[in-house]
């Protein structure tokens, strides 16, 4: 059966299925309670922007979680942080307790790539990127090109390129594609890869376009998109050809697809290396010193 985000599961089989999507989400756990409390230390509710799963009680505390946990969403925040929620002051509720809740946010896939061409050195990379948290859009003109069994690998969507009588609609692909897609082009045939490659630069948003091939197929290509208004300058920054880490040697398909991933790699957003991320050391240590018995005495 296909999981999908209405469906009324439990925290831990919906942060199953959205871990394995890469998809964004937050857990909300509660880690310290005081006096008369909804739920105890332990109880876990996953958050999406558009569904809940599981509780945490229920009435205006748990909607002050959702909400704290979306906006963290929408901000974009990364990694955890705590809040507290004393129920009388904060949550207006009778029961007057005191809860600390940890929110951790998990951000969804850190790069899309769209790769059209299902060949063999398309179908290497596919496996390659399967345990990465990056989402894979797959495209190919031609029936049956994918895979028997690929559409159950996680993060991955095939998708056919629809054709009529002109060719393939290469402009509804494109134009289908997120903002901020790695393309790479690597189609079983050079009109296809050179329509992509001109309408891939008209849409200017890409993070990267990657083209398969030699020196000489770039060349060719490069005077066709010349005449179809692009200039060198842009054609110079914005194309890679040939794709695959600099240095790399090797033409079996999987040691091409290697290349390619390596060079991906290369090309991932850089992460925060803020030294203090997270819940501070400060709240830390206050959370989880134990009192000196000689105080609770005094």
């Amino acid at each position: 059966m296909t999981w999908s985000e209405s469906q009324p599961l439990p925290w831990h089989a919906a942060l199953h299925h959205l871990q394995r999507e890469a998809r964004p989400h937050a857990l909300a756990s509660v880690v310290g309670t005081a006096g008369s409390t909804p739920r105890e230390p332990g109880a876990k509710m996953v958050i999406t922007a558009e569904a809940v799963y599981d509780t945490l009680g229920g009435g205006t505390f748990e909607f002050q979680v959702i909400a704290a946990a979306r906006e963290a969403l929408e901000r974009g925040d990364g990694g955890p942080h705590l809040e507290a929620f004393p129920l009388g002051g904060r949550s207006g509720q009778c029961c007057g307790g005191y809860v600390h809740v940890l929110i951790e946010v998990f951000g969804g896939a850190d790069m899309c790539v769209a790769l059209f061409g299902a060949g063999h050195v398309g179908q290497a990379l596919v496996g390659l990127l399967a345990p990465l948290p990056w989402r894979v859009l797959w495209f190919d003109s031609r029936a049956d090109a994918f895979p028997a069994g690929s559409e159950s690998q996680p993060r991955l969507s095939c998708r056919r390129v629809e054709t009529g009588p002109e060719g393939p609609d290469i402009e509804a692909a494109v134009a289908s594609l997120p903002a901020g897609s790695h393309a790479l082009v690597m189609t079983h045939d050079h009109g296809e890869d050179r329509q992509l490659v001109d309408a891939l630069l008209k849409r200017g948003d890409c993070a990267s376009i990657g083209l398969i091939g030699s020196d000489s197929k770039w060349a060719s290509f490069q005077r066709r998109l010349r005449d179809a208004g692009h200039d060198q300058a842009t054609l110079d920054a914005r194309v890679r050809c040939p794709i695959g880490i600099p240095g790399a040697k090797g033409k079996r398909p999987y040691e091409i697809a290697v290349a390619v991933v390596a060079e991906l790699l290369t090309l991932k957003p850089a992460t925060d290396q803020d030294d203090r991320r997270g819940v501070s050391p400060e709240t830390l240590r206050d959370a989880f010193s134990a009192p000196n018995p000689r105080d609770a005495a005094s």
